[in-house]
């Protein structure tokens, strides 16, 4: 009986833990270029500006707040892609990839840190690049 109800809890945990999945997944659709979405330790959200103009809005960004752009590179296999590296002035890593959706439409992922993300410097880093979008 006990092993019944184990699997049966088990069950329910899991079935609301896709659900719930299932539901951000939705949320970032529905919403479009106006919601950021945690994912895998980095925080993504969709734009409706092309690759160069969001690349020069994330080196703006950059550049206004005094950090170094220690790399930057355009990676091309059949779409477009450019890395961004930098470090926050605490020496924390800075990783923004703008990804080419279509000519018109980017997508924009922000990482700071190395083992654990820094969710709040992400944040403040993509609000800061669409703010000058």
């Amino acid at each position: 009986m006990q092993k019944k109800l184990a699997v049966f809890i088990s069950s329910l945990i899991l079935l609301t833990n896709i659900c719930g999945c299932v539901a951000l997944i939705a949320g970032s659709v529905a919403g479009g270029a106006g919601t950021a979405v945690w994912l895998s330790g980095k925080l993504v959200q969709s734009v409706d500006f092309p690759l160069d103009q969001t690349t020069k809005a994330a080196k703006d960004y950059l550049q206004s707040r005094k950090l170094s752009l220690t790399s930057k590179e355009t990676i091309s296999s059949g779409h477009s892609v450019v890395q961004i590296r930098s470090r926050e002035t605490n020496g924390e890593r800075v990783r923004i990839d703008i990804h080419k959706i279509a000519e018109t439409r980017s997508r924009v992922e922000v990482r700071v840190g190395t083992v654990i993300s820094n969710k709040e410097a992400a944040d403040r880093i993509l609000r800061g690049i669409t703010e000058r979008l």
